[in-house]
C-alpha cells in the first residue's frame, strides 16, 4: 500500500453494456433507475437524476442485474446475489458452475440462466433451488426470457436457434414450442395487449406475436440491424420503442403499422436500455458511452427530446486537472473530444462544456448528424485553465492532437469559445501542431509553444497576436512554457535540450539567458504560488527549476519508463510523477528523497492534486473513469522515510465507485512499518505528560484552601442527621453503645489505618522492588489527593517511619529512571514540607537524605547543562 494515499473513489462512471433495471418505490413515489458500473451498480432517482446509492464490490463483474418490488437481483461470475435498499446485501444464491447472463424476478421467485442454458428456479427467502431445467446450447441456447401477463407460473423462453418455448415452472412442463423465425431471438418483452409478446431478432426485425393462436399479428424492421431493446408506452399512445446497436432509437405506431420517430444518434454507442416509464410520457435509455438519459415525449409531433442525463466520459480521459481554490471541481479532457467539470462531492454539479468543433454553431445547427461528426476536432491533449478572470472572458485554453489551432472555453459559460487562438505566420503550414500552452497568473494572456520551435503570445480576450518570442525561440519542438507570476519571465524548454528564459514583454528576439546541454525536455509543470518548475525529461528523470536563481536545484530519478504527468502538492513539499511504468512516485523537494511510491494495475496518464492537498485525482489508460486517493498525512501521523529499492514497491488496486470497505481503510492506516517513538531515551530526561494544574500548585495547596475559605463559617443543622439512633430521654442524646463496644482499632477511620490503594502498592513494593504501579497510581490522584496521601505517611495519619522510608525510595527510582522529573521534584518538596520536623529525628530518614540528594543533583546537572547550551545558541543567533 501506499505510505501518503488512501483509495478514495471513482468518479465519472455512469453505465455500461449491461441493460439498466427499473422499478418504482412506492414510499418515494419515485422510479428508480440501477445502471451496472462494473463491479458495482449506481441507483438514480427519476425526479433529480441525483445518485441515490452505490452498492458493494462484487467479487467479478456484473453480468445481468434486475429488480423486483422489494430487492435488487445481480449476477457476477456463477453467483447471484440480492440485495436491499442497493446497498445491504440479502441473500446469495450459489449452484450455478458457469457465469449467469439472465435473471428475472418472478413472484416469489427468481429464474437465473447460466452460459450453459442451465436454468434455475430460486426461492428468493430462503435461498433453496425450487427447479431446475437443463437445455443444450446446440438445441434450444437460451437468449431471452419473459413472463407473458395473466400466464400464471409460465414463462417464455428465446433461443439462439430462433425458437421459442413456454414453460409451467409449477408443473415443470413445456406446454408449447414456437416454430420460430430462422433468426436469434434477442429481446422478449410483453405488449400492452394479452397475449401479445414483442419478439426481437438478430436480423433487425420486430415480431408482434399472438401466444394464445401461435400468429405473428405485424412485423417490423429497422435498418440497423441486430434490436438491443424493446418498450411499449403505456399513457395511451399506441407507441413501441426500439433500439440499435447504431445508437438510434425508432418509434414505432402499432395502430398504424408505420415509423412513427426517431432518435437518430441518441447515444454514441450501441443501445443498452430502452424503458417507457409505466402510465408517463418518459422514457429511459442507457449505452455502453456512459451515459444515462430520460426522454420526455412533448415535442409537437409527438417525438421525445433530452429532459434530463448523466454522463462520464465515453472514452477514456487523458488529461485532467483540479480548477479553482475550493478543490471542489476537476476539469477533464477525454479521447472522445470532450470537456468535462466532475464535482468531487456531489455527482449533480458534474456539467459538460460540450464537444471541440471545428465550427460550433454549424455542428450544433446539424446536430448529430453525419455532417456534424465531420466537425469534431482531435482530443485535447493538454489545457491550462486559471480563475483569475473567468467572470469576464474565456477562462480555459486548449490544444488538440496533431492542431496548430488552440481553442478557448469558458468555465464559467459552460461552452467552447468562438475565438481560435493561430498566429498567421503559421495558418499555411501543415505540419506545425502546438506542444505546449500556458495561461498567465492575470488570466490576460496565453503562451504557446509549437512543433517547429515557436514561441508566441496571445491576449486571450480578444485573441488577437502579441509577440513573438526568437524567431524561433528553439531548434527542436517546444515542449513546455511557463510564466513566473509576475508577469516578467517567460520560460520555454525544447526536445533539443535548452531551457531559455525570455523578457515577457520587450526584447524577445534574444533570450535573457539559457541551460544547455540538458537531457530533451517533455513538459514543465509549474507550481502557482512560487518559483518552483517540474521539468520531465526524455530520459525518465525530473529536474526542479529555480526560476529566480534560473538553475537546476533537484534532479530526480528512479523512473523505468516514459513520465506521463508531475505536478507539486500545494505547499510545494512534493513533487508527485507518474510514468508509463505504472509507478507513482512522491519526491520530497527539501531532502531530495523519494518518500513514497506505488504500482498501481493500469498506466497513469495524468494526475493532479486538490489545491486543499485533501486528495489526489488519477487517470489511467483504458479506464473511464478519474480516481480520487485520500491524503493521509492530513488526519493521521505518517512517516516518510527514504525509498532507496524502487522495484520492491507494492502494487495497489485502482479505487471503485463509492465508498471503499471500513476494513481495508483500517487495514490501511495501520503499516506494519510505521515509527514507534520510545517511551524513554537512557542517556535524556523525559518530563511527564500530566497538566501543569495537576502538580505545579501542590507547595502553596494551604494558600489556596485558606484563600478559598468562606468568610462565615457553616452553621450546624437543627436537627441531628436522621440516621443517628438516639436515646428515649427527655434531652436529645444519641445511642453510643454499639460504637463504644467495638475494639479500638475498628473505631479508626480508614484513612489512619493507612488502607489506601497507594499505601497497599507502597507497601507492596518493598518486596517486588517495583515502585512503577505506586507511581502510576499517584499520578491518576488529583493535587488534593496527593497532599493527603503524602500527609499520611507519617504515624500520626495512621503511617510509619518505614512507609516514609519508602516513599523516599519511590523518588530516587523516578530519579533514577530519568522520567517524570518535574513531579518528583514537586513530591519531594511536598514529603519535606508536611514531615520536616520530623525526618531529622529519625535515622533512617535523615542518612537516606545523602543518596538521595546526590541522585537529585545528577539528574537536575544534566538538564541544566543542556537549558545553559541551548540558551547559550540562542543568544548567539540573536546577536549576529
Amino acid at each position: 500500500m501506499s505510505r501518503i494515499f488512501n483509495r478514495d473513489r471513482a468518479l465519472g462512471y455512469v453505465s455500461n453494456h449491461i441493460p439498466a433495471t427499473v422499478r418504482y418505490i412506492q414510499r418515494r413515489k419515485e422510479h428508480l433507475i440501477s445502471t451496472c458500473v462494473g463491479k458495482a451498480f449506481h441507483t438514480y432517482g427519476c425526479s433529480h437524476f441525483s445518485l441515490l446509492t452505490v452498492s458493494g464490490q462484487h467479487d467479478e463483474e456484473i453480468t445481468c442485474i434486475a429488480g423486483s418490488k422489494f430487492n435488487i437481483f445481480t449476477a457476477d461470475g456463477c453467483t447471484v446475489r440480492a440485495w436491499k435498499r442497493g446497498t445491504e446485501l440479502h441473500h446469495t444464491y450459489e449452484g450455478h458452475s458457469k457465469p449467469v447472463y439472465l435473471l428475472l424476478p418472478f413472484g416469489n421467485h427468481l429464474i437465473s440462466v447460466d452460459e450453459e442454458s442451465n436454468l434455475k428456479v430460486w426461492d428468493v427467502a430462503s435461498g433453496d433451488i425450487y427447479l431446475e431445467l437443463t437445455f443444450s446450447n446446440s438445441s434450444f441456447q437460451i437468449t431471452a426470457l419473459c413472463h407473458p401477463d395473466t400466464y400464471l407460473n409460465k414463462i417464455l423462453l428465446g433461443s439462439e436457434q430462433g425458437e421459442m418455448q413456454l414453460w409451467n415452472i409449477k408443473t415443470s412442463t413445456l406446454i408449447y414450442t414456437f416454430a420460430g423465425w430462422k433468426s436469434s431471438i434477442t429481446v422478449l418483452e410483453q405488449a400492452p395487449a394479452v397475449d401479445v409478446i414483442a419478439i426481437g431478432l438478430a436480423n433487425g426485425k420486430i415480431i408482434l406475436h399472438n401466444l394464445k393462436f401461435d400468429e405473428s399479428l405485424t412485423e417490423f424492421t429497422q435498418d440497423w440491424g441486430l434490436v438491443t431493446a424493446i418498450s411499449f408506452r403505456t399513457d395511451d399512445t399506441p407507441i413501441m420503442a426500439t433500439g440499435s446497436l447504431a445508437g438510434h432509437v425508432v418509434f414505432w405506431n402499432i395502430e398504424e403499422r408505420r415509423v412513427a420517430g426517431q432518435l437518430l444518434s441518441a447515444h454514441s454507442g450501441s443501445v443498452a436500455t430502452v424503458k417507457c416509464l409505466p402510465n408517463e410520457p418518459l422514457m429511459v435509455t442507457s449505452s455502453p458511452d456512459n451515459t444515462l438519459k430520460l426522454w420526455i415525449f412533448d415535442m409537437p409531433d409527438g417525438g421525445a427530446r433530452l429532459l434530463r442525463i448523466r454522463e462520464g466520459h465515453s472514452s477514456p480521459p487523458t488529461f485532467i486537472r483540479f480548477h479553482g481554490n475550493l478543490g471542489h471541481n476537476i476539469i477533464s479532457a477525454g479521447s472522445d473530444s470532450t470537456l468535462r467539470i466532475f464535482h468531487i462531492f456531489n455527482q449533480t454539479f458534474n456539467k459538460s462544456l460540450g464537444k471541440a468543433s471545428y465550427n460550433r454553431k454549424l455542428s450544433k445547427k446539424l446536430k448529430k448528424s453525419i455532417e456534424a461528426e465531420e466537425l469534431i476536432m482531435p482530443p485535447i491533449v493538454q489545457f491550462t485553465s486559471e480563475t483569475t478572470r473567468e467572470k469576464e472572458w474565456d477562462d480555459v485554453a486548449a490544444i488538440h492532437r496533431g492542431l496548430p489551432i488552440v481553442t478557448l472555453w469558458s468555465y464559467d459559460k459552460l461552452k467552447m469559445s468562438d475565438l481560435k487562438l493561430l498566429p498567421d505566420s503559421l495558418k499555411y503550414e501543415k505540419t506545425v501542431k502546438a506542444t505546449s500552452i500556458f495561461i498567465t497568473h492575470c488570466g490576460n494572456f496565453a503562451v504557446i509553444g509549437y512543433s517547429k520551435g515557436q514561441v508566441e503570445r496571445f491576449n486571450i480576450q480578444s485573441g488577437i497576436h502579441r509577440l513573438t518570442y526568437g524567431s524561433p525561440a528553439h531548434q527542436g519542438a517546444v515542449t513546455g512554457v511557463a510564466v513566473d507570476m509576475l508577469n516578467q519571465t517567460v520560460i520555454s524548454g525544447s526536445c533539443d535540450g535548452t531551457i531559455k528564459f525570455w523578457n515577457f514583454k520587450t526584447s524577445a528576439s534574444k533570450p535573457i539567458t539559457q541551460l544547455k546541454n540538458l537531457e530533451n525536455v517533455m513538459f514543465f509543470r509549474c507550481h502557482g504560488e512560487n518559483s518552483l518548475l517540474a521539468v520531465a525529461h526524455e530520459d525518465f528523470t525530473l529536474s526542479v527549476l529555480d526560476v529566480e536563481s534560473r538553475t537546476i536545484v533537484r534532479k530526480f530519478t528512479g523512473h523505468h519508463g516514459q513520465i506521463t504527468d508531475a505536478c507539486f502538492s500545494p505547499d510545494s513539499r512534493w513533487l508527485i510523477s507518474s510514468a508509463m511504468d505504472t509507478k507513482i512516485c512522491v519526491w520530497d523537494v527539501p531532502s531530495g528523497h523519494l518518500v513514497d511510491c506505488f504500482q498501481v494495475d493500469a498506466a497513469c496518464t495524468s494526475l493532479t492534486m486538490s489545491p486543499t492537498g485533501e486528495y489526489l485525482a488519477t487517470t489511467h489508460v483504458d479506464f473511464l473513469g478519474i480516481f480520487l486517493w485520500a491524503n493521509r498525512t492530513l488526519f493521521s501521523h505518517v512517516t516518510l522515510r527514504p525509498i532507496f529499492n524502487i522495484d520492491a514497491v507494492p502494487t495497489v488496486g485502482l479505487p471503485v465507485p463509492g465508498v471503499i470497505d471500513p476494513d481495508i481503510l483500517d487495514e490501511e492506516n495501520s503499516p506494519d512499518d510505521e515509527y514507534q517513538s520510545p517511551d524513554q531515551i537512557s542517556h535524556l530526561i523525559t518530563l511527564s505528560d500530566l497538566a501543569s494544574s495537576r502538580w505545579q500548585n501542590l507547595l502553596d495547596l494551604d494558600i489556596i484552601k485558606k484563600r478559598n475559605k468562606p468568610k462565615e463559617p457553616p452553621k450546624a443543622p437543627a436537627e441531628a442527621p436522621f440516621f443517628l439512633p438516639t436515646l428515649p430521654t427527655v434531652d436529645l442524646q444519641f445511642d453510643l453503645s454499639d460504637y463504644r463496644n467495638l475494639p479500638k482499632a475498628e473505631r479508626l477511620g480508614p484513612w489512619q489505618k493507612n488502607s489506601t490503594v497507594f499505601g497497599k502498592l507502597l507497601v507492596e513494593s518493598e518486596d517486588s522492588e517495583d515502585f512503577q504501579p505506586a507511581v502510576e497510581k499517584l499520578k491518576s490522584y488529583s493535587p488534593s489527593a496527593v497532599d493527603l496521601e503524602i500527609s499520611n505517611l507519617a504515624p500520626e495519619g495512621g503511617g510509619s517511619i518505614r512507609l516514609m522510608l519508602q516513599f523516599l525510595l519511590l523518588i530516587n527510582y523516578m530519579f533514577k529512571s530519568r522520567t517524570d522529573f518535574e513531579i518528583a521534584q514537586t513530591y519531594l518538596g511536598v514529603f519535606i514540607k508536611k514531615h520536616g520536623d520530623l525526618i531529622p529525628t529519625e535515622k533512617s530518614l535523615r542518612e537516606y537524605l545523602e543518596p538521595l540528594l546526590r541522585e537529585q543533583q545528577s539528574s537536575w546537572t544534566s538538564l541544566s547543562d543542556k537549558f545553559m547550551y541551548c540558551l547559550c545558541i540562542v543568544d548567539h543567533l540573536k546577536n549576529k
